[in-house]
């Protein structure tokens, strides 16, 4: 299958890019006024995608792109692919010992080819005309959708020089999808601080209050009904896409859980947000590093899960110095990136009262996750124990139920322990002795003591 989409892409790209080539060569031809079979770049028919049944294709008639559209995609692509097509911008200018200035481009660092720039783009489909420049520019408006669903877009990191001459780059999400068919899902990285969550657990495994599981059903709800409210019903004038929930209470109480299966039920990718590589003291950089994740996000079918989210979206200061007002600014930001968000957001902490109120406005809704009464520590203590490991005769779930008042989390954590326990010292059998230490070991941590 993977193969099959493989050499349906390539056949699809082979055709784009003996177009992409014709179209570069009768540029050259017409900027430099060399006999030329066209009059026009636009006298060169762009291949017949209707029937084509590749990745590509698909997405290319999704968009409905237009014939410039189409340039400037497979342009994006040509370093990847075809990197030699490019090698004909070297041409130098004679007259300065230098190459064209309309001809754009960028040297990369490693990549020995020419490295097209939305200036390259501009030369080859506007030439000299600057109306259809200015018209060129709005395809790398916020507003397209090579922006929106972040497809292609230009390069900005560059200070204050010109729009078009920041290099022109594919995400690596359709760089995936044009080229092999396969959906690109991204590695953590300094890049994107976000580690994709995945559970082999289910629904039976987490045990929540009724009332919890309620409100957790309203999020799913509204995930799987968002577009017949906003599309259908014709709501989208007054209600936001997305959504919003704040998971509060004890550690290991289930919100990690929760988000996983969310996303396990419901087909999304959860991905869970690396505060401490996200928040920055350098002025500026926790912005940049936030709004590269959510431009990342955005229009996909994702979770981003804020754990411990008080440490970046916590309570304002009061502005006695620049350091303050800049904090202040940042969590002002975030908020606007958060309630902009179309797909699901969940922040979670241990302390409501450590976030700002701010926030609680934004939430459509606001979950609490107690610690597990008696009865559903004996459940949690039957689930993580009975039929995965066997047990000595002296354990009773009901004595621990009533005995240890821990969570669904530190019960897992009491397994793990125990399972090394009795297999050091011989045995496959856990006895209670196992279990208690593993309980005292994970009272400690909380700053407590078995009674």
């Amino acid at each position: 299958m993977q193969h099959n989409r493989i050499s349906k892409n390539a056949q699809t790209l082979e055709r784009e890019l003996y177009w992409l080539s014709n179209v570069i060569d009768t540029r050259f031809k017409l900027h430099f006024k060399i006999e030329c079979q066209f009059s026009s770049i636009f006298d060169i028919e762009a291949p017949d995608l209707n029937d084509d049944g590749s990745v590509y294709a698909r997405i290319v008639r999704h968009f409905q792109m237009s014939y410039q559209e189409r340039i400037i995609l497979v342009m994006s692509l040509v370093p990847h692919i075809r990197p030699q097509l490019m090698d004909i911008f070297f041409t130098k200018n004679e007259a300065y010992d230098r190459i064209y200035t309309e001809f754009g481009g960028l040297k990369g660092k490693y990549h020995s080819g020419f490295l097209p720039t939305g200036e390259t783009a501009a030369f080859i489909l506007a030439g000299n005309d600057i109306s259809e420049r200015i018209n060129l520019i709005e395809v790398f408006r916020p507003v397209h959708f090579f922006f929106k669903h972040n497809l292609v877009k230009l390069d900005l990191h560059h200070g204050n020089e010109p729009l078009l001459s920041s290099g022109l780059q594919i995400s690596d999400e359709y760089l995936s999808m044009l080229s092999t068919g396969k959906a690109f899902k991204p590695d953590f990285s300094t890049n994107f601080p976000a580690k994709l969550l995945t559970t082999r657990m289910d629904w039976s495994d987490l045990v929540l209050d009724p009332q919890v599981l309620g409100e957790i059903s309203e999020i799913a709800a509204w995930i799987k009904h968002q577009d017949t409210i906003m599309n259908e019903w014709g709501l989208s004038r007054m209600l936001k896409r997305g959504y919003r929930s704040l998971f509060y209470g004890p550690p290991g109480t289930g919100k990690t859980l929760t988000a996983c299966l969310l996303g396990k039920t419901l087909n999304l990718d959860v991905y869970r947000i690396d505060l401490s590589q996200v928040v920055s003291k350098y002025i500026g950089e926790t912005e940049k590093n936030m709004a590269n994740i959510f431009d990342q996000a955005e229009n996909k079918n994702w979770v981003l899960f804020f754990d411990e989210a008080d440490a970046l979206f916590g309570k304002r200061t009061a502005t006695s110095d620049s350091k303050d007002r800049h904090a202040n600014q940042e969590v002002a930001y975030l908020l606007q990136r958060v309630e902009d968000f179309s797909g699901v957001v969940i922040l979670a902490t241990n302390l409501k009262a450590n976030m700002d109120s701010a926030f609680s406005r934004r939430f459509q809704s606001i979950v609490y996750f107690p610690s597990p009464n008696y009865e559903q520590r004996l459940k949690l203590w039957r689930n993580t124990f009975e039929g995965h490991v066997k047990l000595d005769d002296d354990v009773d779930f009901q004595v621990l139920a009533t005995d240890y008042k821990i969570t669904g989390g530190s019960i897992i954590n009491v397994l793990r322990y125990c399972s090394l326990s009795a297999l050091d010292r011989g045995s496959r059998i856990i006895n209670i002795e196992d279990i208690r230490e593993g309980v005292k070991k994970e009272l400690k941590k909380e700053g407590k003591t078995m009674e």
